[in-house]
């Protein structure tokens, strides 16, 4: 089973659950926090709650949602991040009309958007039930329960994942929403409204937290699947020292090249086949992969996750069944702009589109035939066998990859970062161009920043990183960059520069006084 061996369909933990009136009467269920973490088995329990975030939307299967008041379809953090991160760049567009879907694209949203709303109350969901777990595995409260000192060993290192995971959360806030309400292990649930932190603070905060989390993780490669090491730190630090100019105003591309050289030596390779890294088996591909949010078609029925961008994926003259799936969704495609930074397609592998009855040019965003389809999630295996659900999918989300360790590396090189050379960035770059090509004809003679942009693009395009990307380049709003429907136009258009961060929700803004709304919304 390549899922960590945890039951992620465990009950919710009793400090979380719906209360009533009567003060007086018995949790539901007998379920508390008392209860959960009054064994190691307990704390292990909470520790999948915690990480089933990252996959589930609810206890109850596909379609149900543990966040109150919103459909399960906009409560999955997969699905919503990297619709936010994907849909409004040149990477991707919809052909659907769900409700906020199409402002995406079109860079319209508003405060009311429902898939801001939803990534929010995810996000902070997922916060909040991290901040209950190191409340309860803090070193005191667990010294008083009596365990072995293994098992406080283990509950130890179950808290210095946990404690990753929320900062990993808060990175991706300061990322999305800069200035966000904040809360920690001290905030008790139900008592004061969060106090709104400022992004140059929440940055600082994310990094001292990542470090404190780095001491206490395992060794890269040591921790069972799914779980986090130490590894997965030092790609957060470096994603967060690479954006730290947009995030605190201060360049940090020294500190981006030292956590990328950590990841680097710490014995990953590439993996041979890049198509692999995405397919129904990519559980097998360790060697690469540092960090993934596990999905199985049987264990973890889910209609967001890799099942929403494998069916998604799919439409015009595609095959389901050939896909490893029972439908396609006739949703997704890619631009003009993302096609023609493979002027080689037939020799760089990492193309991966399907163009059979697909139109390159986009002239209606609602016909899925209009846009080239992008074949890069399957639900087969890299043997050509179909996963093990036809509906739900075994595909896994890789958060963490080494290719992405030798851009961030490359990236920061040319940023003037020290402790890295151009030799080495040039050489890394070329790896991956050697993996796609097959041999050296791809090879770079030199590099740019525009080069990385590209190939970052090129390698990492569909894995929810490119508006980041585009943010970080200044080319995310204004008109010097331009795809198809930007702003709403089909030659695209320029926006306005308030767009670089989401609203926070109407509704957390009117519930919680301490909150001020971004500039433009």
């Amino acid at each position: 089973m390549k899922l960590f061996k945890l039951s992620f369909l465990i009950v919710l933990l009793g400090a979380l659950a719906s209360c009533t009136k009567d003060l007086d009467r018995s949790p539901l269920y007998g379920v508390t926090s008392v209860t959960v973490f009054s064994t190691p088995a307990g704390y292990k329990q909470a520790l999948a709650k915690v990480y089933s975030h990252f996959s589930l939307t609810g206890s109850g299967g596909a379609g149900s949602s543990d966040i109150a008041g919103i459909d399960a379809g906009t409560s999955s953090y997969v699905r919503l991040h990297w619709s936010l991160q994907e849909l409004t760049t040149d990477e991707a567009i919809v052909a659907w009309n769900d409700p906020g879907l199409p402002d995406l694209h079109t860079m319209s949203w508003g405060s009311s958007n429902d898939l801001i709303k939803g990534f929010y109350n995810r996000l902070f969901s997922q916060i909040t039930v991290a901040n209950e777990f190191l409340r309860e595995s803090a070193t005191g409260r667990v010294g008083e329960k009596g365990f072995s000192a293994t098992e406080a060993g283990e509950i130890k290192a179950y808290n210095a994942e946990v404690r990753f995971i929320r900062a990993y959360d808060y990175l991706v806030a300061l990322d999305l929403f800069g200035n966000v309400p904040f809360s920690t292990e001290a905030n008790l649930i139900g008592g004061d409204r969060p106090e709104q932190i400022k992004r140059t603070e929440l940055f600082t905060w994310v990094e001292n937290e990542l470090k404190a989390a780095e001491a206490e993780l395992k060794e890269p490669k040591t921790n069972e699947y799914g779980r986090v090491d130490k590894a997965a730190a030092w790609m957060s630090l470096a994603r967060l020292y690479l954006n730290a100019k947009i995030y605190s105003g201060t360049d940090r591309s020294t500190d981006a090249i030292t956590y990328a050289k950590k990841v680097i030596s710490a014995g990953y390779t590439l993996e041979n086949t890049y198509k692999n890294l995405f397919l129904a088996d990519n559980n097998l591909r360790k060697n690469e992969i540092i960090f993934s949010i596990p999905f199985d078609g049987l264990r973890m029925q889910t209609y967001g996750g890799t099942t929403f961008l494998v069916h998604a994926s799919l439409g015009g003259n595609m095959s389901a069944s050939e896909a490893g799936v029972d439908a396609a969704w006739a949703g997704l495609r890619t631009t003009k702009n993302l096609v023609d930074l493979f002027p080689n397609s037939g020799a760089d592998t990492r193309a991966l589109f399907y163009t059979n009855g697909q139109n390159k040019q986009i002239n209606d965003v609602g016909t899925f035939t209009d846009g080239y389809a992008v074949t890069k999630w399957m639900n087969i295996t890299s043997e050509g066998k179909p996963g093990k659900h036809p509906t739900f999918v075994d595909n896994d989300f890789p958060m963490f990859r080494l290719a992405e360790a030798y851009l961030i590396y490359a990236e920061a090189q040319l940023r003037g970062g020290t402790g890295g050379d151009a030799t080495t960035a040039l050489q890394y770059i070329n790896k991956l161009r050697e993996r796609a090509y097959g041999n050296p004809s791809g090879n770079l003679a030199s590099l740019e920043l525009t080069t990385i942009l590209d190939e970052r693009a090129r390698e990492l395009y569909w894995e929810g990183l490119r508006r980041t990307d585009l943010i970080r380049f200044a080319k995310f709003t204004d008109a010097s960059y331009l795809w198809p429907f930007k702003g709403g136009v089909k030659e695209g258009r320029g926006v306005e520069s308030f767009r670089t961060l989401f609203p926070l929700p109407a509704a957390d803004i009117t519930a919680n006084p301490n909150l001020t709304q971004n500039t433009g919304y």
